[in-house]
């Protein structure tokens, strides 16, 4: 009996060590992803200052184009475009329908900044890197961003071909810890917690649907709820149950993180999603999302949502003046 509990104490003891080993191993893998961050306020202060060392351009609002949507920036005069891998510590775009060019100019003689091509999780980026535009955005003293992206439709009511004013989100990965914030927080951009109940502007988005009435785009204008998943797969039918039953409008792979970091910026926020296909939500159905369909789809609205964006530009100051008042 002796021996039984000696070696049952023994046996105890090699497992608490094993178990504390395990918890400093733990401990130091969780502070190893705090801590990391691949980019610092002096690489954004160097881009920043390079691009504003190459242009005269002092852009006020920035775009975000997302798959297919690099036409916005066709409207620009006094254009002026540099490729991401000429620009110092930017990311490069790896997927097809993201031109990868940075492009400045004016806009119904507004001073903007094109991005044509963004940056994803599946394409390997860390959300630091998917995110760093955003943040020289902010060095540059723009104050609106519009984002845009393609998405699949999961509301009953919505089709292929309509355009989805933003009104909030889900991230999705951010419920996992994918979180563009985590890690310590760089005061000389924004509070450690920042609101997000106020997105995207309210103001921009009721400009937006008065715009769409008087270009008689009413009937394919809605707004709604958009939700990221990290990607690159599209949605299983199970997933796309669950996404439509959390509230969620539509469904994409991008936007979430580049809208909540200009958010911790203190930027306005204005999105837009091109509803490229209907999500399956019912297992009877055969047909197949693929990236060429999205990509057909977003040329047979590039000029419709390039008349939005453009009157939008045109009118936001009516916004600045609201908020004035």
């Amino acid at each position: 009996m002796f021996m039984e509990l000696a070696m049952s104490a023994r046996l105890c003891r090699g497992l608490e060590r094993t178990w504390q080993g395990r918890a400093r191993c733990a401990r130091f893998v969780t502070v190893d992803v705090i801590v990391c961050c691949c980019c610092s306020f002096d690489d954004y202060k160097c881009t920043a200052e390079w691009l504003l060392n190459k242009t005269r351009h002092r852009p006020k609002i920035a775009v975000i184009c997302g798959s297919g949507l690099g036409r916005l920036a066709d409207s620009v005069s006094n254009k002026q475009t540099f490729r991401y891998e000429d620009i110092p510590n930017f990311p490069v775009s790896t997927v097809p329908g993201h031109e990868g060019c940075l492009v400045f100019g004016d806009l119904k003689e507004k001073p903007c900044v094109f991005m044509q091509g963004r940056f994803h999780l599946y394409e390997g980026y860390s959300l630091c890197k998917v995110t760093f535009p955003v943040r020289i955005f902010k060095l540059l003293g723009v104050e609106t961003i519009i984002v845009t992206n393609a998405s699949g439709g999961l509301c009953k009511d919505f089709k292929a071909g309509d355009i989805m004013i933003i009104k909030d989100h889900i991230n999705l990965p951010g419920f996992a810890g994918q979180h563009p914030l985590c890690g310590p927080n760089e005061e000389r951009f924004g509070i450690r917690f920042p609101c997000m109940s106020d997105a995207y502007n309210k103001d921009l988005r009721k400009l937006a649907l008065d715009i769409s009435a008087q270009l008689g785009y009413s009937d394919f204008v809605r707004e709604g709820v958009y939700c990221m998943v990290s990607g690159p797969n599209f949605e299983t039918i199970a997933e796309a149950r669950m996404l439509h039953i959390l509230g969620s409008d539509s469904v994409g792979m991008s936007t979430i993180p580049e809208v909540t970091v200009a958010k911790h910026c203190g930027l306005r926020v204005f999105g837009l999603s091109l509803i490229t296909n209907k999500v399956s939500l019912d297992y009877s159905r055969e047909e197949k999302v693929n990236h060429e369909e999205v990509l057909e789809m977003c040329k047979m609205r590039a000029e419709m949502l390039q008349n939005l964006v453009n009157t939008l530009i045109a009118k936001c100051d009516q916004v600045d003046c609201i908020n004035s008042n």
